[in-house]
């Protein structure tokens, strides 16, 4: 069976915006890259459950967010001013659409349209600074539901988990703010299917705390584990960060030991360290689970290639089968399903 499996990129060396490749669920086996739609540095993806796709978006000069449809033809922008979004979230119960702004440091909610295009309809402004040189400023990085469905969003730049509850017109009233390790840097949030729990990464400082989330945006922490080897001392700033479905293995990457970490989820919800797995190329920045959890895909902003590992789903640890599939860029994988 043959899956089709998106890349979000940089084009700023060779990448021309996003791309689309085949899957061979069977073999593990990448193929047939070829240009899905020509986008400045399209660095995050996220799609509807009708196939549009929203990613980040430039036009002009200015930064946002952009809507397409599924056979790569443009919708529309809706940009402003300074830099563009680092990600993206679909809300399918409100048909909304987030983004998150690093530079700028906000979060923003857009209105689909009947043909999938987006309407801005509101926007936060975060404020404040934390103490490591990367968090003079704010930085969300991070803007998607909790499981009852209000927005959380992650600020690296104030070491903030901030959560509002959403309006259906699009509309944000802010409810709760957990605060991480000051310096920590919050990057992404995953949360557990079955246990109350959630699981946030790190940047700054390679860790992931394990959450106690009660609802209504109130998190509390309850573990916080390294992504590293106990050895290592050089630079690294983690990534991306999945749950298998099963809710057994989380996966997190590390950018600069270059590497994925592999976690057993114990029956509290907190975690236990499995294994650490070389990536075999530099700085990857996201990785995912093929849709029937039989692989792991990891992609590498600065060494152009993508990395294929078996995935055994009883132990949930890695084996790789490949890293030699070109992808210029990749900074974001997405599978439609």
């Amino acid at each position: 069976m043959k899956e089709i499996v998106y890349f979000g990129t940089y084009t700023r060396r060779l990448s021309k915006g996003i791309y689309q490749a085949e899957f061979d669920t069977e073999t593990g086996r990448l193929s047939d890259l070829k240009l899905f739609a020509a986008e400045p540095s399209p660095t995050y993806l996220a799609f509807d459950q009708q196939c549009h796709l929203y990613t980040v978006g430039s036009n002009d000069g200015l930064g946002g967010i952009a809507a397409y449809q599924t056979d790569g033809k443009l919708l529309n922008h809706v940009v402003t001013e300074g830099a563009p979004h680092c990600y993206v979230a679909v809300d399918e119960k409100r048909g909304l659409v987030y983004g998150a702004n690093y530079h700028k440091g906000q979060v923003l909610v857009y209105k689909r349209q009947e043909n999938g295009s987006l309407l801005l309809t509101d926007m936060d402004q975060h404020s404040g600074h934390g103490p490591h040189e990367n968090q003079a400023s704010p930085h969300v990085h991070f803007a998607d539901l909790t499981p009852d469905q209000y927005l959380v969003t992650c600020d690296l730049g104030t070491d903030e988990v901030i959560t509002y509850n959403v309006s259906k017109e699009g509309k944000l009233n802010k409810l709760f703010t957990y605060h991480c390790q000051a310096g920590a840097g919050a990057r992404h949030l995953v949360f557990h299917s079955d246990y109350k729990v959630a699981y946030l990464i790190c940047e700054l400082n390679s860790t992931i705390e394990v959450l106690i989330y009660d609802g209504v945006g109130d998190f509390e922490c309850m573990q916080t584990i390294s992504t590293l080897p106990e050895d290592y001392d050089g630079f690294n700033g983690t990534a991306a960060i999945r749950l298998s479905k099963d809710g057994n293995y989380l996966y997190a990457s590390n950018r600069g030991h270059d590497s994925i970490a592999v976690y057993s989820v114990l029956a509290d919800g907190s975690l236990e360290l499995l294994e650490i797995v070389s990536t075999h190329g530099k700085t990857p920045r996201d990785f995912d689970l093929t849709p029937d959890q039989e692989f792991l895909i990891v992609v590498h902003q600065d060494s152009d290639n993508a990395t294929v590992f078996k995935r055994n789903t009883e132990t949930g640890c890695l084996a790789e089968l490949s890293n030699d599939f070109h992808v210029p860029e990749a900074v974001c994988i997405s599978f439609v399903n």
